[in-house]
């Protein structure tokens, strides 16, 4: 019997078996078993989760943090002689409103323009 012709039968033969299907398979679950293992290790080294004593608190308001609760109102508009127009840079920087302490009344609330409808909502839209 030659030996050059006899090692592909005999692989073939192997693979055909299931022995090599069995020695992939161990060699699998070899690299999963390793990969679970570093990654308790790398878990192990993470610090510790903190505790409900260490958690950070909410304030005692109802409030969120950074949450504000105001009104605010348009910024008055300063008056000129009208041969001068007033630039940019000369209007407060406040953004156009202001604070007030007061809420505004209901009929400042509601917005007195027209209805003109929502998108698949039937209106004709623009109130017509």
């Amino acid at each position: 019997m030659n030996t050059l012709s006899a090692a592909p039968t005999l692989a073939a033969g192997v693979w055909q078996s299931g022995l090599g299907q069995l020695l992939g398979g161990l060699v699998l679950v070899a690299v999963l078993i390793a990969a679970f293992w570093l990654g308790f290790r790398v878990r192990n080294r993470e610090p510790a989760a903190p505790t409900a004593d260490e958690q950070p608190h909410r304030p005692e308001t109802d409030q969120l943090p950074g949450e504000m609760s105001e009104y605010r109102r348009p910024s008055e508009m300063p008056q000129t002689d009208g041969a001068h127009r007033l630039m940019p840079y000369q209007l407060k920087e406040s953004g156009g409103t202001e604070t007030s302490p007061d809420p505004p009344t209901e009929e400042k609330r509601k917005w007195g323009g027209i209805s003109s409808g929502g998108f698949g909502s039937g209106g004709t839209g623009h109130g017509d």
